[in-house]
C-alpha cells in the first residue's frame, strides 16, 4: 500500500469543516505537549519517531482503521513512519514541510463587503493563530498586520488585479515577524506604524497615530486610526467603512491582549483597561471586531473566519467584564509563557537584526502567546 503527500492546504481545509482526521504526530512530547494541530475533528497519537526505528507494530491497535496522518517538525521522519505503517497494511499520509510548513501556511477568507465598495479579507494563519487583513477598494489594496510570508499578500492582490498601497501594521509584534515593511519595499506601498512603538526603529516609516485617516480608491472607503495603548504603549486600532474594527492585539474574541511584552506589565496595565473599559466603550457595539489573533479553535465562526460583533464581546468576554483589582491581577500575574524568542522578534521587527530565512522560521516554532490566556 502506497503512501501520500497532505497538503498543509488540505489539513487546513479539512480543519475549517471539522471534518475528522487522526494524526500520528512523532515529534518528542515535550514539543507535542506545547504546540500542535488541534480542531474540532481532530484525533491525537504522540509516539517519538525514535521509538518507532524499530517498528509500528505495537502501535498498531491504538490506529483507526482510517487513513493516519503523519507529522513531523520537518517532514523526514513522518515519510518513513508513513512508509512503515503501509508495509502493516495501515492507510497513511505525511504532512508536506512538517509543522514548519503548518505555522507559516495563510489561508485567505472573505470577510464581506464594504459600505462603499469593496471587499475585506482575512488571512487566517492556522498553526500560529496570526490573524491579517487586506482591504480592497477601487483598484486599491491596504494590508493590515502582514505576517513575513509576503508572497501570500502580493500574489493576492495581483490576482485581484489591484495595487497595495498601504501597509500598516497596528503595533510594533513581538511574537511573529512582521512582513510590512517588506511588502512595501516590493510595491512602493507606504508603511505605517505607532510612533510610540517606533522611537528606536532602524527605518523610515509613516507615522500611525490618532485620527490618522487613510483612503482607499476613489477615497470614500476610509480607514481611521484609534490610539489604544495596552498590549505596546503605542497600540493602534483602525475602523474600517465605520463597519469594522481592527483591534490589533489589543482585543480578542475569547480573551484580551498582555501588556507584558516590553516589560510594561504594570505600567501597561491601566493603559489597557483605559482601552478596552473607555476607548471601546464609547464605539458603536455594531462594530465587527477582527484581531491580529486568535487562541483557540473554538473562535474561529463556521466559514473558518474570526470575527464578532463589538457589542456581543462586551456581554461575553471575560476581559470586559471586571473590577479593577481583579483586571489588574489577571493581566499582569499568572500569564502564559511569552512567546519563543520574542525580543529577537522585536528586534527584527525594530530593524535592528536581520536573520536569514530559516533562522526567521525558527524564532516563530510554537503556539501564539499574545493573550492574557
Amino acid at each position: 500500500m502506497s503512501i501520500r503527500a497532505i497538503s498543509v492546504h488540505e489539513v487546513a481545509q479539512k480543519l475549517i469543516r471539522k471534518e475528522p482526521m487522526f494524526i500520528l504526530d512523532v515529534r518528542n512530547t515535550d514539543q507535542f505537549q506545547d504546540w500542535k494541530i488541534e480542531g474540532a475533528g481532530i484525533q491525537h497519537l504522540n509516539v517519538p519517531y525514535f521509538d518507532l526505528l524499530d517498528g509500528v507494530e505495537e502501535i498498531l491497535e491504538q490506529l483507526p482503521p482510517e487513513e493516519i496522518v503523519v507529522v513531523c517538525a520537518k517532514e523526514g521522519s513522518s515519510i518513513m513512519v508513513a512508509e512503515l505503517l503501509s508495509e502493516q497494511g495501515r492507510r497513511a499520509a505525511y504532512m508536506e514541510g512538517g509543522m514548519k510548513a503548518w505555522s507559516e501556511h495563510l489561508v485567505p477568507l472573505k470577510v464581506g463587503d464594504l459600505r462603499h465598495g469593496g471587499e475585506l479579507y482575512q488571512f487566517v494563519r492556522l498553526g500560529k493563530g496570526c490573524l491579517s487583513y487586506m482591504a480592497v477598494s477601487g483598484g486599491e489594496a491596504v494590508v493590515v498586520d502582514a505576517t513575513r510570508m509576503i508572497h501570500v499578500y502580493t500574489d493576492f492582490a495581483r490576482n485581484l488585479n489591484v495595487n497595495i498601497t498601504h501597509v500598516v501594521d497596528t503595533h510594533l509584534h513581538a511574537d511573529h515577524i512582521s512582513g510590512g515593511r517588506a511588502i512595501a519595499q516590493e510595491t512602493g506601498a507606504e508603511y505605517w506604524l505607532p510612533a510610540e512603538d517606533a522611537q528606536d526603529v532602524a527605518f523610515a516609516y509613516e507615522k500611525l497615530g490618532h485620527g490618522t485617516e487613510i483612503k482607499l480608491g476613489s477615497g470614500e472607503v476610509s480607514i481611521k486610526a484609534l490610539y489604544s495603548p495596552g498590549h505596546t504603549i503605542g497600540s493602534t486600532s483602525l475602523v474600517i467603512d465605520d463597519q469594522y474594527l481592527f483591534s490589533g492585539d489589543i482585543l480578542f474574541i475569547d480573551s484580551i491582549g498582555r501588556p507584558d511584552l516590553a516589560g510594561e506589565a504594570g505600567s501597561w496595565a491601566m493603559d489597557l483597561r483605559e482601552t478596552l473599559y473607555k476607548r471601546y466603550r464609547d464605539l458603536a457595539e455594531q462594530l465587527i471586531v477582527l484581531p491580529s489573533h486568535f487562541m483557540i479553535m473554538d473562535e474561529l465562526n463556521e466559514d473558518g473566519t474570526v470575527a464578532k460583533k463589538l457589542g456581543e464581546l462586551f456581554l461575553e468576554n471575560h476581559g470586559l467584564n471586571l473590577e479593577k483589582e481583579a483586571f489588574v491581577t489577571m493581566v499582569s500575574q499568572n500569564l502564559p509563557p511569552q512567546p519563543n524568542a520574542y525580543q529577537d522578534i522585536r528586534n527584527t521587527n525594530m530593524g535592528k537584526m536581520s536573520p536569514d530565512h530559516e533562522a526567521q522560521r525558527e524564532m516563530e516554532i510554537g503556539p501564539n502567546r499574545c493573550a492574557v490566556r
